[in-house]
């Protein structure tokens, strides 16, 4: 058995998480990176775009001159939603199973998660791929498109009560009784290089930005993406972009500590509920300039006009960056941003929810 199936095996049963917790496996596979010391490094992220290099799509970067007057800039949108499995997260899921295959010196174990959609169907997509079987703890709030999703790619979905305690709990018993290794949505090392291989590409795709947006929830795309982007152009401007109602990161990169909420919060972006986990932090104190955060009604207003202007499909989660670089707080302190790229992180978002989650 190899040190990285036998260890996620064995922690499953060491450790005690509770939803202030969520991602601390994680904390003990980072050790497990390409690196070797655990931090993720720009050489990770390069090796992750090897791998990922004829699997994953490179998105295009798309313009429009509308949305540009209205933020009174030039605007790129890196368009992750047209991404396998409509979103970043096939990056990640993909290179961390890549990875757990290559360490093995048998038939790969299985893989478990807890998602609310876009990792469930990454894992399940990644897996298929790798031919690795994916077990998918599900809050049973997801959209049902996300679960549809994951059963199409061969997924195991099980549902449990909307909770982050009751994912977590949930996942641990899928993964003591199938003897799975669990990969993180967010807080594996692996998953965070390869979600900042968008940033690579975002390079070669505008060599002249001066500003990044992505949306934060887990932060593992966040915390890659900063990580590259400050790597090879410190003075490139990073950001995040939250909802008030989930607003844990903006929180905690203002008073210089982790700050989980205590509560589910409500907002319709869905992929967003989650807390910003103990992995992520570091990159995103260290390299994040601020957090902007965002009203529901700004959410709602940025999906308009992607879908009326763009003629895009982006779930809630994934207009974040939109909405952000319209907001008044954006406008007032970056004045000089002429070239901001934001990400629009999947797209993958249940139609029959549509006029519910547009109505202002």
């Amino acid at each position: 058995m190899s040190s990285l199936a036998a260890f996620s095996r064995v922690s499953t049963r060491r450790f005690k998480i509770n939803f202030h917790l969520l991602g601390v496996r994680a904390c003990g596979l980072a050790t497990m990176g390409d690196g070797g010391a655990g931090k993720v490094t720009v050489q990770d992220v390069e090796k992750a775009a090897g791998r990922l290099a004829g699997h994953a799509r490179e998105t295009p970067v798309l313009t429009c001159g509308t949305l540009d007057a209205l933020a009174g800039r030039k605007l790129f949108f890196k368009s992750e939603n047209l991404q396998k499995s409509g979103s970043f997260k096939f990056r990640g899921a993909f290179n961390a199973i890549s990875r757990l295959i290559t360490s093995a010196n048998q038939n790969p174990p299985p893989v478990v998660t807890h998602s609310s959609g876009n990792h469930a169907c990454a894992l399940a997509l990644a897996a298929h791929q790798l031919g690795v079987t994916a077990h998918v703890v599900m809050p049973s709030t997801a959209p049902q498109c996300k679960k549809e999703t994951v059963r199409g790619y061969g997924g195991n979905v099980i549902e449990c009560v909307p909770t982050e305690q009751a994912r977590v709990e949930t996942m641990e018993r899928i993964a003591q009784q199938e003897g799975a290794v669990y990969i993180s949505s967010s807080q594996h090392p692996d998953v965070i290089s390869g979600q900042g291989t968008m940033a690579l590409e975002l390079l070669r795709q505008v060599p002249d930005l001066d500003t990044v947006i992505t949306p934060v929830g887990g932060g593992g795309m966040l915390a890659g993406v900063s990580l590259v982007m400050k790597a090879l152009n410190p003075h490139i401007r990073v950001y995040g972009a939250e909802p008030e109602l989930a607003n844990d990161a903006a929180t905690s990169l203002a008073q210089g500590k982790r700050c989980p909420l205590s509560y589910y919060p409500e907002t319709i972006a869905d992929g967003l509920r989650i807390n910003m986990g103990p992995v992520a932090w570091p990159y995103i104190q260290e390299h994040v300039d601020d957090i902007i955060c965002v009203t529901e009604d700004e959410i709602k207003n940025a999906m308009t006009l992607i879908w009326q202007r763009m003629k895009l499909v982006v779930e809630p989660s994934g207009v974040l960056g939109l909405a952000a670089v319209l907001s008044d707080s954006f406008k007032a302190r970056e004045q000089e941003a002429k070239n901001v790229a934001i990400i629009l992180s999947g797209g993958n978002l249940d139609l029959l929810k549509l006029p519910e989650l547009l109505s202002l």
